[in-house]
């Protein structure tokens, strides 16, 4: 039997709290390539999207896991390995004639220097042309690993082999 009220259902993915429709509709509307971060507790991955009608087009996507492949033995999830993702992003992405894009950090909070910033610092100075401001960067010492306890030291010895490596590609 109806009652005659009308309910309003969000999105599935809004409900989920996957997406903010709103944020997505106007990094859309500039019709500009996306340079999307996403983290997980272990990973750092970084995507240029480009949106189509029928669906968003994923055209480089790097992984931190990719950075073994370079020399990086050392954790995963942190913002030594994100700005190093950052910049084999941007890096594969010149290579494909991708030069600018917008940052989409999807869900996340807006957090002056944490990881989604690292990657973003990391795309950068890869060679992207991305909007953003400079206060919002992690410090370098934090980049390169030095505030570790314990393994610090050797996380910036690696970090600056694997930077070098990327730097020469």
């Amino acid at each position: 039997m109806a009652t005659g009220k009308t309910y309003i259902v969000a999105h599935r993915r809004r409900r989920e709290g996957k997406t903010d429709y709103r944020k997505r509709l106007a990094l859309v509307k500039s019709k500009k390539l996306r340079f999307v971060v996403r983290k997980t507790n272990q990973a750092v991955l970084c995507q240029i999207v480009q949106y189509e009608h029928n669906g968003d087009k994923t055209l480089v996507q790097a992984s931190t896991f990719e950075l073994k492949k370079l020399g990086w033995t050392g954790p995963t999830g942190n913002i030594p390995a994100a700005y190093l993702t950052g910049m084999l992003c941007a890096k594969k992405a010149l290579e494909k004639k991708c030069k600018e894009a917008v940052f989409d950090m999807g869900i996340f909070r807006n957090t002056p220097g944490n990881r989604l910033f690292a990657a973003l610092k990391g795309a950068v100075d890869g060679g992207l042309d991305i909007p953003h401001s400079d206060e919002a960067f992690p410090p370098a010492d934090r980049l390169s690993g030095k505030h570790i306890p314990e393994k610090g030291e050797q996380i910036a010895k690696q970090f600056e082999e694997v930077r070098k490596k990327l730097v020469g590609k």
